[in-house]
């Protein structure tokens, strides 16, 4: 069932219009109707963290989260970090330390990781293990403790922060 009003949000920093069922998963809006596919669905039940974006700053897993809950907000994704061409702060730590092995989780580690550094600019180790609950199969919490300290360091959560891959306006229209 389409929506009788289109729902309108920022989307890394491009005004977006979807005219789909409010109830549909910001995951589904991303991937399908936006072709984001930075995102990934992991769980559908919000356990793993592999769909977390950020709405309005703060993490949120898109999986459980319905369209018409990011009506007016600002979300980002993966996409949407970085800056004219330009890696995050965040990214360039993710690259430092070898974050990545299978790399499947890392876009929903990162973001949850931008959010953290927006609440927390200098987070203790503590911290980042209370707000780092997403599910990586490898096991590279260490080296993404080590990595998000670096990008604090370094600046993050601005540092590099931008619009670098506004959404497209395929499936929707930009407003």
């Amino acid at each position: 069932m389409a929506a009788a009003n289109p729902i309108s949000f920022t989307l890394n920093g491009a005004r977006v219009e979807l005219a789909i069922d409010p109830a549909t998963p910001l995951l589904w809006a991303l991937r399908d109707h936006l072709n984001l596919t930075g995102t990934k669905y992991g769980c559908g039940i919000a356990a793993c963290g592999a769909c977390t974006v950020l709405v309005d700053g703060q993490a949120r897993r898109s999986c459980v989260t319905p369209l018409e809950a990011v009506s007016g907000l600002k979300v980002t994704t993966i996409e949407g970090l970085g800056a004219g061409g330009r890696l995050h702060a965040l990214q360039q730590a993710w690259i430092a330390q070898q974050v990545p092995q299978c790399g499947y989780c890392q876009s929903g580690m990162l973001m949850a990781a931008l959010g953290l550094l927006t609440e927390f600019p200098d987070p203790t180790d503590e911290q980042i293990d209370a707000a780092i609950d997403n599910i990586c199969r490898c096991g590279t919490y260490p080296r993404v403790r080590l990595a998000i300290h670096a990008a604090a360091q370094a600046g993050a959560p601005n540092a590099g922060h931008g619009t670098a891959h506004p959404a497209p306006p395929a499936g929707g229209k930009s407003a």
